[in-house]
């Protein structure tokens, strides 16, 4: 593993033409179901952001690829589960993994839209939650809305630890809100706080009649 973060970091640094498309591949892996498992897709990210911040590489083609790539990673696993069906968590290779997919069912069914939406923050079920949704057959458009949304914040909370660390903690006020990665963090986190909040709300409206029931 750790080879091949210091090849992909090398390559970036010296092939900085091709910067935007391993990128958006690295993302397009962190996203895809069982290969986002095992690939340490967000350690390169966050390198990257490190060189971006030290402006070695510039953010522009950097952050759309990340959006990109982590959109369509997605997008063929949530087309992957319509295409399977529920059966495939049965067949290899899923079936080494059913841990990881019941956990993500259970995230599912208990918050849908928001689960796709939250979900890609967490590495436990980011490359699962996708191919679960199509297995449970969510609407293609509520599903690409809460994918699309959700890559546009990722890329820029994947790729801000490294550009905040190349920055450094003490020149950070200097930077002001015209910084690039300074106001996508900044939305990013008060986006997560709010999902937070509405998942909470929901689990609790989800709790009240179980426990009327009891």
């Amino acid at each position: 593993m750790q080879s091949f973060i210091d090849q992909s970091v090398c390559f970036i640094e010296n092939h900085q033409d091709w910067a935007g498309v391993v990128v958006g591949l690295l993302a397009f892996g962190e996203s895809l179901v069982l290969v986002g498992i095992l690939l340490p897709g967000t350690t390169v990210l966050i390198i990257v952001g490190g060189l971006v911040g030290a402006g070695i590489v510039q953010p522009l083609p950097i952050l759309p690829a990340a959006m990109i790539g982590a959109a369509l990673g997605d997008t063929v696993s949530y087309f992957l589960g319509r295409w399977l069906g529920r059966g495939v968590v049965h067949k290899w290779p899923l079936n080494r993994y059913r841990r990881e997919v019941a956990r993500a069912r259970l995230f599912f069914y208990r918050y849908g839209f928001a689960a796709v939406f939250v979900g890609r923050f967490f590495g436990p079920v980011r490359a699962t939650v996708p191919l679960v949704a199509g297995m449970m057959g969510m609407n293609r458009r509520r599903f690409q809305i809460a994918n699309i949304l959700s890559a546009i914040i990722w890329a820029p909370i994947v790729l801000s630890p490294g550009w905040l660390v190349a920055k450094g903690a003490g020149s950070i006020p200097e930077l002001g809100v015209t910084s690039l990665f300074g106001i996508a963090a900044i939305a990013a986190v008060a986006l997560i706080v709010i999902a937070v909040i509405v998942l909470n709300r929901r689990a609790k409206r989800t709790a009240e009649p179980k426990a009327r029931r009891v």
